[in-house]
């Protein structure tokens, strides 16, 4: 994933209405073949990759505590324009992980959570060339992208708070691991066969 991808990938996961294993969603970023191994040869770049990440989590779950997300989005260097749609695609990953429940969240009776799955869901059928609004409609949407995707992330936040408590929307916590258990980069090995 780019880092821009990467980054709406990771705002989905913080205020979605599933908690994800983390050995899941980080075979989603490994790559587009179907390995379960990261594509690393030394296991000291796994765990470097993993803290990263983890960080970049960290910081988005910080973020939208304090109510000021700051997604990272791509700008044009030839006229400046935000390039919003990475950022989007990268969502969608994370909404692919449990689509079931991410329509749930979208019929919701809360009338901002609806609200926002709509802006969300809106954006990302633009992004599939899934949307049914013409021309016109998509770039009068366009310049407006970026704006819509922050509100409607800080109204998932809420959604998500107020529905599984502010303590799962704090990060996982780092844990050692043990030779033993399994790997943290979700190959299925033991620890001390793959990146311990």
């Amino acid at each position: 994933m780019l880092l821009t991808e990467l980054d709406g990938f990771l705002t989905a996961l913080v205020v979605g209405p599933d908690t994800i294993p983390q050995a899941e969603w980080l075979q989603s970023i490994w790559g587009s073949d179907d390995s379960v191994d990261p594509p690393f040869d030394d296991p000291a770049d796994v765990q470097w990759f993993v803290d990263a990440v983890m960080a970049r989590y960290a910081e988005i779950v910080r973020d939208l505590t304090r109510g000021k997300p700051q997604p990272i989005f791509d700008t044009d260097d030839r006229n400046g324009d935000v390039l919003w749609e990475a950022w989007i695609d990268g969502f969608a990953e994370a909404v692919a992980l449990r689509p079931e429940s991410w329509t749930a969240l979208g019929d919701s009776t809360d009338p901002d959570t609806a609200d926002a799955m709509a802006q969300i869901m809106s954006l990302i059928a633009i992004v599939t060339n899934e949307t049914e609004l013409d021309s016109i409609e998509v770039n009068a949407l366009d310049a407006h992208a970026p704006a819509q995707i922050v509100a409607a992330v800080l109204k998932l936040h809420a959604a998500h708070t107020q529905n599984a408590g502010a303590s799962s929307a704090t990060p996982p916590a780092a844990t050692k691991v043990g030779r033993n258990d399994p790997c943290p980069c979700g190959s299925g090995k033991k620890s001390k066969r793959c990146c311990g």
